[in-house]
């Protein structure tokens, strides 16, 4: 099914709303069909460049005004704001809204747009930023299976895009997807001074870990294996991998990465508690 005929609009323009531009136009959606509001001139001029026939506005109910599909794409603290700005203004009947914005529940855009809105929660991560992302999505009670196709074509511009049964599933999405590159990039940072530690020139070691990185990413990805399998398979007894592996064991990091999501889920749900 083509959606190209839906002009898509988007309200603010920073990093993960240029992704969804780019991923739209990368995916053929005509530039005339996307409409973008942003009152800083600046970020506004950076999504304007991505394509000659994006409209590019200051206002946001010039926006909400006109687009099929309406993509929130503000800060959590702006979220209130924004939205009662945008409900007291025209919009066209069955108009359909995303949110990317985290930790903003359902139910809080119910409570600005109405029970009968048809609404999708959407908890994107970074690498969107390149189209390597992979999005939760989670949507209110009305939306109809069309919507629900329009949303996914929407959030998969940007990587992969997967439905939630259940909203409540949403902080821990956040806590493993959402936050989750920041902990790999942690991982890569200290993994790149322990080598310039162990004597190899910072390029080297940075090359090393990044590429390492990345072909132990695509063996997950391409052979579908456990990650736990592939472990094994390359740890021989006695040998280097299973000294350092002995070390991470000796620390519980297991103990250490789930305390750290519980953490992170724990703070996605304080802020959509604290969300309206």
């Amino acid at each position: 099914m083509s959606f190209g005929n839906l002009t898509i609009g988007l309200i603010g323009s920073g990093n993960m709303a240029r992704a969804l531009i780019r991923g739209l136009l990368q995916a053929g959606h005509p530039a005339s069909r996307l409409q973008v509001a942003d009152p800083d001139p600046a970020q506004l001029a950076q999504a304007g460049a991505l394509h000659a026939g994006i409209g590019t506005h200051g206002n946001n109910r010039d926006v909400a005004g006109v687009a099929d599909v309406l993509v929130i794409a503000v800060k959590p603290q702006l979220m209130a704001s924004v939205a009662k700005e945008i409900a007291a203004g025209p919009r066209p009947t069955g108009q359909l809204i995303l949110s990317v914005a985290a930790g903003i529940t359902l139910d809080s855009l119910r409570g600005w747009f109405g029970p009968d809105a048809p609404l999708v929660r959407v908890m994107p991560n970074q690498p969107a930023t390149i189209g390597a992302g992979i999005s939760g999505l989670a949507a209110s009670a009305v939306v109809s299976e069309r919507d629900r196709q329009v949303a996914e074509y929407v959030a998969a511009a940007t990587g992969r895009a997967l439905w939630l049964q259940d909203e409540a599933l949403m902080d821990a999405v956040t806590a493993v997807s959402g936050s989750g590159p920041a902990y790999f990039y942690l991982l890569m940072e200290h993994m790149e001074r322990a080598a310039v530690e162990l004597g190899l020139p910072v390029e080297l070691a940075a090359a090393l870990t990044r590429e390492t990185a990345l072909g132990a990413a695509r063996v997950v990805c391409e052979t579908k294996a456990e990650p736990a399998a592939l472990r094994a398979a390359v740890t021989s007894p006695g040998g280097t991998t299973a000294a350092a592996l002995r070390v991470f064991e000796t620390a519980n990091l297991g103990a250490v990465v789930r305390s750290a999501l519980a953490a992170a889920r724990d703070r996605s749900v304080e802020l959509g508690k604290s969300g309206t």
